[in-house]
């Protein structure tokens, strides 16, 4: 793998070079060659151009593409917001309704800030929804050894998205617990926001 300063790479794949953008706050993460690299590629494809983004995790390839269905977010703008955050700290900024987070993001002025916030507000459980991978139904978060049950279904997604946001086990299952009472027929974003507001 060759680095770019421009925040690409050029991932060498069974001998064949692949030109993939990656957020700078990525970039620095990766292991330098000869290490094997694994990233989770979106591919962006127009009439006049076949790109190739890449991240190191599920989750913030699941918020570039969240990000991409909002007007006017480009693929460039939308790796520009994701090298200052990532996908657990875009979720926790939305959650939170704090623009600040956004300052400083070359294109994001607060016109597209305030945009993101509202727009993201009913996206939030992207994250959640990246961790759940493939299946669908009740998902099982992973819990800590001590012999309590495992959050499952909706709130499950949530333990799995807090975790994944970089909150200890511990501390998201205090948030699940918490808003476990009333969690019945909530869809798995809106959860999602009440845990982080109650962590706030």
């Amino acid at each position: 793998m060759e680095r770019g300063a421009d925040g690409a790479v050029v991932l060498d794949v069974g001998g064949v070079g692949y030109d993939v953008s990656v957020p700078l706050g990525a970039l620095g993460k990766l292991p330098s060659a000869p290490e094997p690299v694994t990233l989770h590629v979106h591919t962006h494809v127009r009439e006049d151009a076949f790109s190739l983004f890449g991240f190191a995790s599920a989750e913030d390839r699941a918020a570039f593409r969240v990000l991409l269905g909002i007007s006017s977010v480009g693929p460039k703008l939308a790796l520009a917001i994701l090298s200052h955050l990532d996908a657990g700290e875009l979720a926790r900024a939305v959650a939170r309704e704090d623009g600040s987070r956004f300052k400083g993001i070359p294109g994001v002025g607060k016109k597209i800030a305030d945009r993101l916030l509202l727009e993201l507000r009913d996206k939030v459980g992207f994250l959640a929804t990246a961790g759940s991978g493939s299946s669908s139904g009740s998902v099982a978060a992973p819990f800590p050894s001590g012999g309590a049950p495992a959050f499952s279904g909706a709130l499950g997604q949530v333990h799995s998205a807090l975790i994944g946001m970089g909150f200890k086990p511990s501390e998201a299952e205090r948030a699940v617990t918490s808003i476990s009472k009333s969690a019945e027929g909530k869809a798995v974003d809106a959860l999602l926001r009440e845990a982080l507001g109650g962590m706030a």
